[in-house]
């Protein structure tokens, strides 16, 4: 991927309502939504969102096919992945052992957040 590419995925992303709409697909799936689904699915008119969407396909972020009178939109997850290849390509100077390491501390301390909070409440109650 060359920076062009990413800077026009994080730009077509950097809306709020484009977020939520790509990762809704990405949680769709292979079988993706008609554009009506999806502006049910976030409350939004159709005519909004149609401008989101067309954002979102011309950075290559979705695909749209045609059934019938309806626009079937997919996330396009390949491209995600080679995004982030891209991001992490030189992850740790080339030590792939130490990333993992990384990973592992990152998971383990956001398993640690809902704790503290619970524990942070629990002594505000007290």
């Amino acid at each position: 991927m060359e920076k062009p590419s990413a800077l026009a995925i994080f730009a077509a992303l950097a809306s709020g309502l484009r977020l939520e709409a790509f990762r809704l697909l990405v949680k769709q799936g292979p079988p993706g939504m008609v554009a009506g689904e999806i502006a049910g699915a976030l409350a939004v008119l159709p005519a909004n969102l149609s401008f989101h969407l067309k954002v979102l396909s011309q950075a290559r972020l979705v695909t749209v096919e045609q059934e019938g009178r309806f626009q079937r939109y997919r996330a396009n997850i390949p491209l995600i992945l080679e995004l982030i290849a891209y991001l992490t390509e030189e992850c740790c100077s080339g030590s792939p052992d130490q990333c993992l390491e990384l990973r592992r501390a990152v998971q383990g301390s956001e398993a640690l957040v809902p704790r503290l909070r619970r524990a942070r409440n629990t002594a505000k109650n007290t």
